[in-house]
């Protein structure tokens, strides 16, 4: 099942069932989804789905991070909200060990020996863990294994 159909059968269940909350989060999802394959003018395949729910994600994250540091504690339950029912979409995420471990491989594969070959590093391992890590947290590790 696609990520559209998934979103259109829990908007209908959360329809009957009167969330508000989950049924705005889905619609909005699917709106960015929409907006993409518009701009694209294709349907979207699996990996653009999820590009454009990582974005969503993403996007949620750093406005709870500003309002937490505004003291805006009701907007950060409400992103709170939103983000877990979000997640519930993303493939299941990979645990830093397991990010770490994929980290050494690409180092080794790509042969890098510093931080100037960051960037090789990372064209290579970002594909591999897209939508199951947090880009900061490879990026941190990345750099762990290059110093």
């Amino acid at each position: 099942m696609s990520l559209n159909d998934r979103l259109t059968t829990d908007m209908k269940v959360a329809m009957k069932n009167k969330e508000k909350q989950k049924l705005s989060v889905i619609r909005m999802v699917k709106s960015s989804l929409q907006n993409e394959s518009i701009k694209l003018g294709h349907d979207l395949t699996e990996e653009e789905e999820l590009t454009v729910l990582t974005r969503e994600v993403k996007q949620r994250k750093d406005s709870l991070q500003e309002f937490d540091k505004a003291g805006r504690s009701d907007l950060v339950q409400n992103l709170d909200e939103e983000l877990s029912i979000l997640t519930a979409y993303l493939p299941k995420q990979l645990s830093e060990e397991e990010v770490e471990l994929l980290v050494k491989q690409v180092i080794a594969e790509t042969g890098a020996t510093s931080k100037q070959e960051m960037g090789k590093v990372m064209g290579a391992l970002m594909p591999k863990v897209k939508g199951k890590a947090d880009g900061g947290l490879v990026n941190r590790l990345v750099q762990k294994n290059l110093s």
